[in-house]
């Protein structure tokens, strides 16, 4: 059903379901950085546990950042159920590619909705997203970032150690 402030608003459907399936997408990806932090955890691995719960909050607020917009748009956020998170990894290379491979799939997924939105000109939403835009290359190059840290150093002898103190360092920046 439809109310009276529903009729006042630019926000297009189309453009607003495909923003409340980015917030389903931040919060698995949220989900996904805690499970990857309490893998971490019980790795040993206290650096790159706290900034995987780091990033776990990041994308937490970037999904309030939408489900706001859209409430204050005059549309409908939905709070998304979260399921499938993966809990467990072969090794922490492994780990950091599933952290890229996401990344990726939310810039693909943010880039499809300004893609929408200028089709529909809501220039407005596509104007809010660009912070999105911004946020999610610098979400890539700290993925790559710690991938890159992994292979440089290696795991023979201290490597592990030396990989995850300089992982919780790109928390920091």
């Amino acid at each position: 059903m439809k109310t009276a402030l529903r009729f006042k608003t630019s926000l297009q459907e189309n453009i607003q379901d495909l923003l409340n399936d980015q917030i389903a997408m931040e919060a698995h990806s949220s989900s996904a950085y805690l499970a990857m932090s309490a893998w971490c955890h019980v790795q040993g691995l206290q650096g790159t546990a706290n900034f995987y719960r780091k990033q776990s909050g990041e994308e937490r607020n970037h999904m309030m950042k939408i489900f706001d917009y859209i409430a204050d748009a005059g549309g409908h956020p939905i709070s998304p159920d979260v399921k499938d998170i993966p809990k467990n990894f072969n090794n922490l290379h492994d780990l950091l590619l599933a952290s890229l491979e996401m990344e990726v799939k939310i810039t693909e997924s943010f880039n499809k909705i300004v893609e929408q939105c200028n089709k529909s000109r809501d220039f407005q939403t596509a104007r809010f997203l660009d912070w999105f835009l911004d946020e999610q290359l610098e979400e890539e190059k700290t993925a790559r970032r710690a991938i890159e840290l992994y292979e440089l150093i290696g795991t023979e002898g201290t490597g592990l150690f030396r990989i995850d103190h300089e992982i919780e360092k790109l928390g920091l920046e």
